[in-house]
């Protein structure tokens, strides 16, 4: 199985548009499209209307799909160079826009080439624990993924004291057997959220409000690292990177995001239950 078919995306009799089914299988814990899905169907409906790869593209999220919904993507080449194409998708259930893709995509044979930056030195995803969730898994996006966490703190132990802002994991998706391409990277890259919860410390995350993945280098590989950086949160927003590592090393892509900090639905804080108590 590759990306698409694990998605589900269905061309069209129109070359320029194309649909996802909004299973709840591709939907969140709380109930819409996750959007790392949302974007690699944009990439992967770019990707094929284009018949070039994806070098960088940006959603911006506006509103949100849920289960039994269909989200249909329109692709518009705005320039279509001798190796370069810039174009755009655009996703919507009816006349409400879901996501706002712009991308660039195609291929250059130049002699230079180089990476800089390094994988940082962790066990292997067999030797790292399963990620425990807050709800079970079944049903959610969250059962088609595997993820190992490499350094994370457990949910009992989230007591509002800031980390260092550093969260690393191995994910793999089983089901993609054909190799790690772009549209599977966007995927694995919407982690900044659950970061943004890890740093903070509190139990939430919060919602995507963009997210930009730029591709490297694509290797053979089953698990990826996902090396999360949390830069700041102020005025209510969490800005982070996800840095993308093939087993051997590869960097593979990077991803960078903005999210919208958020307590989990119903979830009061342990501390602040102890501080209602001092005023009660």
């Amino acid at each position: 199985m590759d990306s698409r078919a694990f998605l589900d995306l269905r061309p069209s009799h129109n070359p320029y548009r194309w649909s996802l089914p909004v299973i709840p299988s591709l939907t969140t814990g709380g109930g819409f499209l996750f959007g790392g899905c949302a974007l690699a169907a944009a990439i992967s409906a770019l990707e094929q209307t284009s018949g070039r790869e994806c070098v960088w593209a940006t959603a911006q999220y506006l509103s949100y799909s849920k289960p039994d919904e269909v989200m249909d993507i329109d692709v518009t080449i705005a320039v279509d160079g001798h190796q370069i194409t810039q174009a755009r998708a655009v996703g919507h259930v009816g006349n409400r826009e879901i996501l706002t893709v712009n991308a660039a995509l195609g291929h250059r044979d130049v002699a230079f080439s180089g990476q800089w930056e390094q994988m940082p030195d962790v066990p292997p995803p067999d030797k790292c624990a399963t990620r425990e969730w807050r709800f079970p898994a079944s049903g959610t996006i969250n059962e088609r993924l595997e993820q190992r966490m490499v350094k994370g703190r457990r949910l009992d132990t989230l007591d509002g004291s800031h980390g260092d802002g550093r969260t690393r994991l191995w994910a793999r998706i089983p089901e993609v057997l054909d190799g790690v391409d772009a549209a599977a990277l966007a995927i694995l890259g919407d982690f900044v959220p659950m970061a943004v919860g890890q740093a903070l410390g509190i139990r939430g995350g919060g919602n995507s409000l963009d997210n930009t993945l730029r591709v490297a280098k694509l290797v053979p590989t089953e698990w990826v690292l996902l090396d999360i950086r949390v830069h700041a949160v102020e005025r209510g927003f969490g800005h982070g990177l996800v840095q993308m590592f093939a087993q051997d090393g590869t960097l593979l892509a990077t991803a960078s995001q903005s999210c919208i900090v958020r307590l989990w639905k119903g979830e009061i804080q342990d501390w602040e239950r102890e501080s209602e108590g001092e005023q009660s």
